[in-house]
């Protein structure tokens, strides 16, 4: 959470600065949910996310942003049950370079996708197990300690990963734009990546 709130403070003062021709630096701040996919949509269950954000501009139509995510999504029931425990949740912290390309810039309604990659941290978080020890296995989460009764077990991986996305914007170039983007996220997390897909709400300046 402290290097989420670090990126959103360092891109919002470079979104202050301006150019003469159009603003050449940007930041985005938004909120959505989260829906995994395919393996992952087996395991967890959708949930949320924060969004942020900053770049530059290189012209009105092209751009690259820093962007940072916190994804949150619970394990279902079933898939934590048959562990041993009585809930699970997922976090996920990114920090992806991604180009962005505006297809219709100057009009107050416009198109735009983006894509790249970077650093993943999937944090994996499992709730009152049993009071046997031993090791729980799943094929998407690998083997999971179950020692202490009413205590948890937890557990994080960095791995990097791929994103891709569009969206839609609505508004003024100089007085920023409100947002709608769905984003395709993978981690490669070995034989069981982790996919997801973020929709998010928010403005961009």
């Amino acid at each position: 959470m402290k290097k989420f709130v670090l990126c959103g403070i360092l891109f919002a003062i470079a979104g202050t600065l301006d150019a003469q021709e159009f603003p050449r630096y940007s930041f985005t701040g938004g909120a959505g949910f989260t829906t995994p996919l395919g393996n992952t949509g087996n395991n967890l269950d959708t949930g949320w996310n924060i969004r942020a954000g900053g770049g530059v501009k290189f012209s009105p139509y092209l751009g690259a942003m820093l962007d940072c995510g916190l994804d949150f999504m619970d394990v279902t029931p079933a898939v934590s049950s048959n562990m041993g425990y009585t809930g699970g949740r997922v976090n996920v912290f990114s920090l992806t370079l991604d180009p962005i390309v505006h297809l219709m810039p100057k009009g107050p309604v416009g198109i735009y996708v983006t894509g790249g990659g970077g650093y993943f941290r999937q944090y994996v978080n499992f709730t009152q197990p049993t009071a046997a020890g031993g090791a729980a296995f799943s094929p998407f989460f690998g083997f999971v300690p179950t020692v202490l009764p009413a205590s948890g077990s937890s557990y994080s991986i960095n791995k990097p990963g791929v994103d891709a996305g569009v969206g839609v914007e609505f508004g003024h170039k100089w007085g920023g734009k409100f947002f709608a983007e769905a984003h395709y996220d993978r981690i490669f997390t070995g034989t069981c990546h982790t996919d997801y897909v973020p929709v998010t709400l928010g403005f961009r300046r």
